[in-house]
């Protein structure tokens, strides 16, 4: 069993990971990038290449989400069939995970759309707009980035057995 658990633990960590580098080194920077710029035209290009990005970012932390919830369910699967509660640093940053997807999906998205939008719609707030949205965007990517060394450090958690249980075997104690 343990086995098993630790395969769908690895998996999870491994397409966590895999998904985060694609879409901080892939997606998001070929959406603001000057082939998309050539392909949309200079006229479109500020506000739907954005757009883009966004569609994408939504989607991966959909992604980061769902596997931060798996991880969760994995430590405690690991809680449960091990009979041990979890080291305090592990449980930190699997939880900090959880809450940056939580942040990224229900905060800060919602509110770079907005900003985006009234960016882009020429009213008078439009400048204040931009400057929130470059400036949120800006704190989203490094947050990305610290985000993606935390998933490396959870994958090599994953990847490297825990500590032994507290119970000791009765073999131990045989003369």
């Amino acid at each position: 069993m343990i086995g098993l658990l630790r395969f769908v633990g690895v998996c999870n960590a491994a397409v966590w990971i895999g998904a985060a580098f694609w879409f901080i080194f892939g997606a998001d920077p070929a959406a603001t990038s000057q082939e998309m710029k050539d392909l949309l035209g200079a006229r479109n290009y500020p506000y739907f290449s954005i757009a883009i990005s966004q569609i994408l970012s939504t989607r991966y932390f959909h992604l980061f989400f769902v596997c931060s919830l798996l991880a969760l369910l994995h430590l405690a699967a690991e809680w449960l069939y091990l009979g041990k509660y979890p080291k305090r640093l592990w449980l930190a940053l699997v939880v900090s995970l959880w809450l940056f997807g939580v942040l990224q999906v229900w905060w800060l998205q919602p509110h770079l759309k907005a900003w985006h939008y009234t960016r882009y719609a020429q009213r008078p707030t439009s400048e204040q707009a931009g400057r929130a949205l470059r400036a949120w965007s800006v704190v989203s990517e490094g947050a990305n980035l610290v985000a993606l060394c935390a998933l490396a450090f959870y994958l090599w958690r994953v990847a490297n057995p825990p500590d032994p249980a507290r119970f000791v075997s009765a073999t131990k104690f045989r003369s």
